[in-house]
């Protein structure tokens, strides 16, 4: 995913589009950091690399599902789960993503079907974005140490804090 996100936008800008901003999630985010060139894209695919072999020991471990569940209410049943499933991403007012411990997001897919409310999981088998991920991040922070974002010549909407960051502030 993050290749094909930076090769397109290298072929748009062979074709003359320059992006005025840019904006991304997970890996995504990770990719609109290299085309804002707040990193390098060595630095950039060296996050993408040490965060996907880090997963690898989350394997098995947790689902992810995307649900047409509000914001709110995605939020109050994840409350209601005792950390067993975490608000992934918010996609937009009706669809929201849903990860955690498998058992709790297959109980919810099938209380969800129930009620007529679209769900799906996906293929995945990583609960990614879900306290599942709190284990690894020690280690991943002293393999992401010597990496040094700058000041991006686009700006980048964080999807992680909610704002505009010329990418020198990012951690």
């Amino acid at each position: 995913l993050f290749a094909v996100m930076v090769a397109l936008a290298a072929l748009w800008r062979s074709w003359g589009v320059e992006p005025d901003a840019v904006v991304g999630h997970s890996m995504g985010e990770c990719a609109a950091a290299a085309v804002s060139g707040a990193l390098t894209l060595e630095d950039a695919a060296a996050v993408i690399c040490y965060r996907s072999r880090l997963m690898k020991g989350a394997s098995g471990r947790g689902l992810m599902a995307i649900t047409d569940l509000n914001l709110e209410d995605a939020t109050l049943r994840a409350a209601k789960s005792n950390g067993r499933i975490s608000v992934a991403a918010n996609n937009s007012p009706t669809s929201t993503v849903i990860s955690g411990d498998a058992d709790a997001i297959e109980e919810t897919l099938l209380e969800l079907e129930l009620r007529e409310v679209f769900c799906r999981r996906i293929k995945v088998d990583v609960a990614s974005h879900s306290a599942h991920m709190e284990p690894f991040r020690d280690e991943l922070a002293r393999l992401l140490r010597e990496i040094q974002p700058r000041a991006g010549a686009i700006p980048l909407y964080s999807t992680t804090t909610g704002t505009i960051e010329n990418g020198a502030g990012l951690n």
